[in-house]
């Protein structure tokens, strides 16, 4: 057994935020979600050294009609590293967050933004440093099935980053979220499992599972995100067999082919699902997933904020890992 509390061990958080919006069911992002976030990361030991985040919004009326105490100019990822600082400093602790922002999809009437959509990373730069990324402009894997609707599908991204620890070894993180299954396909009516089995989320995994390739050129990776797809679903076996990527939850016994909500990561109203994964690949090896509990289940500092669960799993790097010097992501 691997001795996890080694220096060598890195620590990732993949979490759906839901624009940090839950306590108004997500209509509006208010403070108090914010703070309550970054104190539950806060307590985490150890901290993580990537954080990836999904739904979160740029600026927008849903970003701040409720938002009380609002910076004018301020986006909600900046928001939201405000309440990291203060949470932190609550704690004791030194803030060591770095944080990127991937934008999506704006959903604007004339000049007024209602909503957005978005991506974030934040990069312990006390452990990992940003060597490239494509925060300027993201991976776009959009399926669009019906191109008349093509300006008003939300659009969706693989946000990518190239890291190196202190020994020099490089690891790529895409961070992505996956479109749900379209009800313009004729199968979708016709058959009960939705969930990955979506012809536009098959298309979105190809591409996702191209982009990682290419761009991690061999080198240790994770994918993490909001897939909206189950496991064993053909979005989840295209991405294990044809993508080449192992799925932590599975490899740390999470999964069962026989139930594959056993352990469900998102709930709506009664209905309990996992749609949210972390994929790896490139000789990184898993370690654990300490303190990712199920959806609902109460001992997480996480429970009752978002309409997910944070997915947060320790792994580790190879002795010897690979440098190219084509790896970066693309400009």
């Amino acid at each position: 057994m691997r001795d996890v509390s080694s220096s060598d061990t890195l620590r990732i958080v993949s979490y759906n935020v839901r624009y940090f919006g839950h306590a108004l069911r997500g209509l509006a992002s208010t403070l108090g979600p914010k703070r309550r976030v970054a104190a539950a990361i806060a307590q985490l030991k150890p901290l993580p050294d990537v954080i990836c985040l999904q739904e979160v919004e740029t600026t927008s009326l849903r970003s701040r009609v409720a938002h009380r105490g609002a910076v004018e100019g301020e986006n909600q990822l900046q928001a939201f590293m405000g309440r990291m600082e203060e949470m932190f400093k609550e704690a004791g602790l030194f803030m060591p967050y770095v944080a990127l922002y991937y934008p999506a999809h704006a959903y604007r009437v004339r000049t007024v933004n209602l909503y957005t959509t978005g991506l974030a990373v934040l990069v312990n730069t006390q452990r990992l440093t940003v060597d490239s990324h494509n925060s300027a402009a993201p991976m776009r894997i959009t399926h669009h099935h019906v191109e008349a609707m093509r300006e008003h599908k939300q659009t969706r991204i693989c946000a990518h980053l190239r890291l190196r620890d202190a020994r020099g070894r490089h690891l790529h993180i895409f961070n992505t979220h996956l479109s749900l299954p379209t009800p313009f396909a004729r199968e979708f009516w016709s058959q009960r499992d939705k969930m990955g089995f979506g012809r536009n989320q098959l298309s979105e995994a190809k591409l996702l599972a191209g982009f990682v390739q290419k761009y991690s050129a061999g080198e240790p990776f994770i994918v993490c995100g909001d897939f909206n797809s189950a496991p064993f679903s053909p979005v989840f076996r295209y991405l294990c067999e044809e993508g080449s990527f192992a799925s932590a939850q599975q490899r740390m016994g999470q999964l069962d082919p026989a139930s594959p909500r056993r352990f469900p990561t998102a709930g709506f109203t009664r209905l309990r699902m996992h749609i949210d994964h972390l994929f790896y690949g490139g000789g990184l090896e898993w370690d654990d997933l300490s303190d990712t509990y199920p959806f609902g289940d109460e001992r997480s500092h996480f429970h009752g904020l978002s309409d997910h669960m944070p997915l947060i799993g320790r792994f580790h790097l190879p002795a010897h890992a690979p440098i190219h010097s084509h790896g970066a992501a693309p400009a």
